[in-house]
């Protein structure tokens, strides 16, 4: 489920809040925008913030659209609209829309009916208007960034490739505690730690009262995320197109592989068709 609500309670034992200053170490201004851009790869091809995208890609979600793939058919796109009235005092180009949007956002459908001309609406903001590109940024940060940066918080992750795995993993799967959820998901990973897990990473996690590695968690937490791109526990997500989205995960572990944990200038990863690529800030 891609849009849920944000439930972090059952973490709050996992875990203490990271200290300010480790939190930044692995999550200054060029960590966030590589994660960002990262998740451009994945999302659209590139690393670039492609506002103005829109287009129903058939994955049940309706229109599919702007930076972070906000859905008619999962609340996010509605929820992009809404911040945009807030900033232009209501009266804009999807203002027609708001009757149609708010009904597929709360039912979850994947119909377009009644949205005719909407990715035109879309597209043309996205290349034009400064408030709708704020509007986007807002809700990405609110519904996605921000949301897996807590829940990193919690957890005491220190480094960039953590953080920035948890954001990409909430974009795809959502925030939630729910099976297919990137909260769901942390809470899979810590109940596998029944000991204590050393490595070198000079990061340090209390998970179920032991002592846990950051890269030793990372690497279960990307088994994880492998086995329920697999496998989707959820009935929405079990079209099979997840498993085709497993060079997101393959990226992480690659730059892994080549020990880049934190991030200040640019990192290499993988990209959509398993080569080598360079992102920086």
């Amino acid at each position: 489920m891609k849009i849920t609500a944000f439930t972090l309670g059952f973490l709050a034992a996992a875990a203490s809040a990271a200290p300010a200053a480790d939190t930044a170490s692995g999550n200054n201004a060029c960590a966030k925008t590589l994660a960002l851009k990262i998740t451009n790869i994945y999302e659209n091809g590139d690393t670039n913030f492609h506002y103005d995208y829109c287009e129903n890609i058939k994955d049940g979600r309706g229109f599919t659209s702007g930076i972070s793939g906000f859905c008619t058919g999962t609340a996010d796109a509605w929820e992009v609209v809404q911040q945009y009235h807030k900033l232009t005092g209501g009266k804009d180009s999807f203002s027609k829309y708001d009757g149609v949007l708010k009904k597929y956002a709360q039912s979850g459908s994947d119909s377009t009916s009644g949205l005719d001309g909407y990715c035109s609406v879309w597209s043309k903001l996205g290349k034009s208007d400064a408030k709708f590109r704020n509007a986007q940024d807002a809700i990405r940060d609110s519904m996605y960034y921000n949301p897996s940066q807590k829940l990193a918080d919690q957890l005491g992750l220190k480094l960039s490739i953590s953080r920035a795995q948890l954001y990409d993993c909430g974009i795809q799967h959502g925030t939630g505690s729910d099976a297919d959820g990137l909260a769901g998901l942390i809470k899979t990973t810590n109940a596998s730690f029944k000991a204590d897990a050393k490595g070198s990473s000079g990061s340090t996690l209390k998970i179920n009262g032991h002592n846990v590695d950051e890269v030793a968690w990372l690497t279960k937490f990307l088994q994880v995320r492998t086995n329920d791109l697999l496998h989707p526990k959820e009935k929405e997500n079990a079209s099979g197109a997840w498993k085709e989205t497993l060079y997101r995960v393959k990226s992480y572990q690659y730059a892994l592989s080549k020990k880049q944990y934190n991030w200040t200038k640019s990192v290499q990863v993988l990209d959509n068709d398993g080569k080598p690529v360079t992102v920086s800030c």
